[in-house]
């Protein structure tokens, strides 16, 4: 599990040890990798990592293979906003902001992807990959989230989960996608204090009342691709999204 110790990571690290997995979970803070493994005690081993490393996934697939039962999934969900480095709407956005971003939300994942699929490779055995995407990858929402290189990276995501799923379905790797739309995280905090923002989502993600959704909306999904309950699919994109990609929302 990359990006294991806040938000949606967290939320599905703990549905797949309540289904017996075990699990190596990965983090930049020291403290959040320790808190998760007292809690959920001999199913996690943490590692204190940044996904931003290109050897981070590397190591954390080692540990799989040493201390629990082998390597047999990984789910990157690590990624973030770029606001704050300067991603926004395209006459805005910088050369930092654009390079920060896809570095954080694609190059990362590229980096997991590639360890994994070499891995499962040298294993001689199938496996799953489970990336997080977004619905912004291509479902816009030009008022309220405006930032061009993180939708980029979110619809690269879909591009490169595609691919591989194609190019390797006869090794029997499996890559799919998970793409929310506003869920409540701590990425989202923005969005979650700001009235015109919640308004909008309630037509926007009108399912259940209309409301943001929760971390723990996404596990189900997030346990089926990880699990062989989903060996016969592959190369999918799943929005988990409140009805986001079906309904226009409206805004004043």
């Amino acid at each position: 599990m990359i990006g294991g110790t806040s938000g949606l990571g967290l939320s599905a690290t703990k549905a797949f040890v309540r289904e017996g997995a075990r699990v190596v979970v990965v983090g930049r803070s020291t403290d959040k990798v320790r808190a998760v493994e007292c809690e959920l005690g001999s199913s996690v081993v943490g590692l204190a990592a940044d996904a931003m490393q290109p050897d981070t996934a590397t190591r954390a697939i080692a540990l799989a293979a040493e201390k629990l039962d082998g390597f047999h999934g990984l789910y990157h969900v690590a990624g973030g906003s770029g606001r704050k480095q300067g991603d926004g709407a395209l006459h805005e956005l910088t050369d930092e902001g654009w390079q920060f971003t896809l570095n954080e939300n694609l190059t990362s994942l590229l980096w997991s992807n590639r360890a994994a699929v070499r891995q499962f490779l040298a294993q001689g055995r199938g496996g799953s990959v489970l990336n997080m995407g977004s619905v912004l990858g291509w479902s816009p929402s030009p008022h309220f989230f405006a930032t061009h290189a993180y939708a980029t990276a979110k619809a690269g995501i879909i591009g490169l989960t595609q691919a591989a799923a194609a190019h390797y379905a006869k090794d029997c790797v499996r890559f799919n996608v998970l793409a929310p739309a506003l869920v409540a995280t701590p990425m989202s905090t923005r969005a979650q204090t700001d009235p015109a923002i919640l308004d909008f989502i309630r037509t926007k993600q009108p399912l259940d009342g209309g409301r943001i959704g929760r971390p723990e909306d996404l596990d189900a999904a997030a346990v089926f691709f990880m699990s062989d309950d989903s060996k016969f699919a592959t190369g999918q994109v799943l929005a988990v999204d409140g009805g986001w990609c079906v309904s226009e929302g409206q805004h004043g």
